[in-house]
């Protein structure tokens, strides 16, 4: 099936390079100019993928990408912020607004493929049909669900693969490396602060049912899931 990308970009000359390169590689690109346009684009078709601009007219890009991992449609679409912003404090911000990836322009298209390709397998791993259940914490990783005593949690799509290898790997330390390589995938580039911030986003999430500190973290070595303090 024909993945189908959204391009979110007011800069007419981008959407059409995008676009392009899309199509070479046997993907649909489906332009907006800014975020009206994109939420009209949503509601006629959910995308695989959103690239989304962060300097956008009307709403910034930032701003819709928090809307998109608050709304039920749209929580669990993973998206690439596209920008000129470049600083390290930016990539975090755009991070922490839910992004799966952060690519700073200007950028070229094999990047951006290889990118997208990336983010498109983890928010599509081979699942194993079983749920895992540890200190009242339960993952369904057939339906991709997680629940804190039996109460639904809500999660983006890379928290949720953090989450299922590290409760399908307890008591081990992972190094932030290790787990760049286990859950984004080795031909990934990223800092490896970004493992930090999806654990913040985890912790945030579990923090109203947490009777255990469930993901730890071991100073000088990284993260271990563990049900025991």
């Amino acid at each position: 099936m024909q993945r189908r990308i959204l391009i979110v970009e007011d800069e007419a000359a981008i959407r059409e390079m995008v676009s392009f390169a899309l199509s070479r590689h046997g993907m649909l690109g489906v332009e907006a100019s800014d975020v009206r346009g994109a939420q009209e684009e949503i509601m006629h078709a959910v995308p695989d993928l959103i690239l989304l601009d962060w300097m956008l007219p009307g709403m910034s890009g930032l701003d819709f990408a928090r809307r998109l991992r608050k709304e039920e449609l749209t929580r669990d679409i993973p998206f690439i912020m596209l920008t000129a912003r470049g600083d390290e404090d930016d990539r975090i911000l755009g991070l922490e607004s839910g992004a799966d990836d952060y690519l700073v322009k200007p950028f070229s298209t094999r990047e951006l493929i290889a990118r997208i390709q990336a983010v498109l397998r983890r928010s599509s791993p081979a699942g194993l049909d079983e749920v895992v259940s540890k200190g009242g914490l339960k993952i369904d990783l057939a339906a991709h669900r997680v629940y804190a005593d039996e109460n639904p949690i809500n999660m983006g799509p890379t928290e949720y693969r953090l989450l299922s290898f590290l409760m399908t790997h307890p008591e081990r330390v992972y190094s932030r490396s290790q787990l760049l390589d286990q859950v984004w995938g080795g031909d990934v580039y990223v800092d490896e602060r970004t493992v930090d911030v999806h654990v913040r986003r985890i912790r945030k999430a579990l923090e109203p049912f947490e009777r255990h500190k469930y993901i730890q973290t071991v100073r000088g070595a990284g993260y271990r899931f563990s049900t025991t303090l």
